[in-house]
């Protein structure tokens, strides 16, 4: 099904084309959540403040390697902000993954920290969902078949990568996988396919369908996480604030010191 409700509010004061406004929230006339959204995947540290379809309060920083000191500088700056408005929080939002193993742990942890701190629910946003859901809101696509392709760099020529249709429906589901000119050959050549985050730059290199758009710039950010937490918390869709880990697709290696030779 595709998105069939415009969400003004939080289309207008964010800035999205709210013709691309998805079905995340079918009725307007439930009270929405205060979250505290925290997104670290990638070397974007960021953080907003959400509440009844707003961002009220957001930090990021794109300098990368910053997660560990600004993190909780921006989390700080963001509850100061809740409390001088008398706002409970209901919920914290933290991206998943897949991305950066340091990252995602360093999110997760001071998510879990603060769902357990303030007794409230803990929501875990799939960063290829998040990456899909601002390329929807931020470019008209004109084509309701269209096929959305997030991509997030794993080094070399692979990345981590899903297919999602108009409805956010995972038409493959998410994986670690090594781009060549092949990559996606039989979607593509019966779709329409936008291609998108950091791991997308290598993937134009090689991809040269005609069915094959790519849009630069996509990065996952705290504050375009507010229509999936929203979605989240209203369908009671929480994570387990002690055990929960996160969507790392495949397991971390670590490289091994290598030996002097004397």
């Amino acid at each position: 099904m595709f998105f069939i409700r415009k969400f003004t509010a939080y289309s207008r004061n964010n800035g999205y084309k709210s013709e691309n406004f998805a079905n995340f929230v079918p009725k307007l006339e439930f009270l929405m959540a205060n979250i505290l959204n925290i997104e670290t995947s990638t070397s974007v540290c960021s953080v907003a403040l959400t509440s009844e379809g707003q961002v009220l309060e957001h930090y990021e920083n794109y300098d990368g390697k910053t997660h560990a000191t600004l993190l909780s500088l921006y989390i700080q700056r963001s509850l100061k902000y809740a409390r001088s408005r008398n706002m409970q929080l209901d919920a914290v939002a933290v991206s998943i993954g897949p991305g950066s193993y340091t990252g995602l742990r360093i999110g997760l942890s001071e998510a879990k920290g603060l769902a357990f701190g303030f007794n409230i629910p803990l929501i875990g946003v799939n960063t290829l969902q998040l990456l899909t859901v601002t390329t929807m809101f931020n470019h008209f696509i004109d084509d309701d078949n269209a096929l959305y392709v997030p991509m997030i760099d794993a080094r070399r020529m692979e990345v981590y990568t899903g297919v999602y249709n108009n409805a956010l429906e995972p038409v493959v589901e998410p994986e670690a996988k090594i781009i060549d000119e092949g990559a996606f050959g039989d979607l593509l050549a019966s779709h329409h396919m936008v291609f998108f985050g950091n791991g997308s730059d290598k993937a134009a290199n090689v991809i040269k369908s005609p069915n094959a758009e790519f849009i630069p710039g996509i990065k996952p950010e705290a504050l375009h996480m507010l229509a999936l937490s929203e979605k989240a918390y209203r369908e009671h869709d929480f994570i387990d604030v002690a055990y929960s880990t996160p969507l790392y697709i495949k397991e971390f290696q670590a490289t091994k010191r290598k030996k002097k030779v004397l």
